[in-house]
C-alpha cells in the first residue's frame, strides 16, 4: 500500500511509506531530534481499481471513497521529513464519493481551539492527482492518493510542549489528537 501525495502547487507526486500511516487517531510524540514540525491539510481517496496512465475522462472509476486528513513533516527536506512514522493522518471511516458533491459540507481544522483551515471537497483535484500520479507509478487497489490543500507551514517548534489538532467534516469529528514533546 502506498500513500501517493500531490504537493500543493506542484504537478509532481511522491510516495510516503505505509509506516507513516496513522489510522487510530493516537497522540503524536514529536521526536527529540525534530526542531520544528510542519503540517498541511489534505484531501485523500482510496484507490479501488488498479491502473497506469489513467485518462482524466475515466479517473472517477479508480476511487471509491474519500476523506480529509493531515500530513506532518519533521523538517523541511521532503525526503527526510515525509518518512517519520505516523505522520500521515488518514482517518477512517471514509465517505462515499456522493458526499463530495454537497458544497455545504466543510472540512474545518482547529489548532488548540482556533480555526486554522477550512475547505470543501474538490473532486477535480483528487482526480487530477490520480491521473498525474499514475503517469509515474502504477496505482493499486488499496493505495491512497492525497492532495495537499495548502502550503506546508509550521505547527510546533522546540518550545512547544503540547498542542491539540482536530478537524470535522459533515459535522463529524474526523481526527482529534495531541502533539506532545
Amino acid at each position: 500500500m502506498n500513500i501517493i501525495v500531490k504537493p500543493y502547487g506542484s504537478d509532481l507526486c511522491y510516495c510516503r511509506p505505509d509506516t507513516t500511516w496513522e489510522r487510530e487517531n493516537k497522540d503524536f510524540y514529536i521526536p527529540d531530534s525534530v526542531r520544528e514540525l510542519y503540517w498541511t491539510p489534505i484531501l485523500f481517496a482510496r484507490i479501488s481499481k488498479a491502473g497506469k496512465c489513467i485518462n482524466p475522462k475515466f479517473a472517477s472509476r479508480y476511487y471509491d471513497s474519500f476523506n480529509f486528513g493531515v500530513l506532518l513533516y519533521c523538517g523541511t527536506e521532503i525526503a527526510f521529513a515525509s518518512c517519520a512514522d505516523h505522520t500521515s493522518i488518514l482517518p477512517s471511516p471514509l465517505y462515499n464519493c456522493v458526499v463530495m458533491e454537497n458544497e455545504e459540507n466543510r472540512y474545518e481544522v482547529w489548532r488548540d481551539g482556533e480555526a486554522v483551515f477550512s475547505a470543501t471537497a474538490d473532486k477535480g483535484a483528487i482526480e487530477d492527482a490520480i491521473c498525474r500520479s499514475s503517469q509515474l507509478t502504477s496505482v493499486r487497489i488499496g493505495d491512497y492518493v492525497a492532495v495537499e490543500l495548502d502550503a506546508i507551514r509550521p505547527l510546533a517548534s522546540e518550545g512547544t510542549d503540547a498542542l491539540r489538532l482536530n478537524a470535522t467534516y459533515c459535522e463529524n469529528t474526523i481526527y482529534d489528537f495531541k502533539l506532545i514533546r
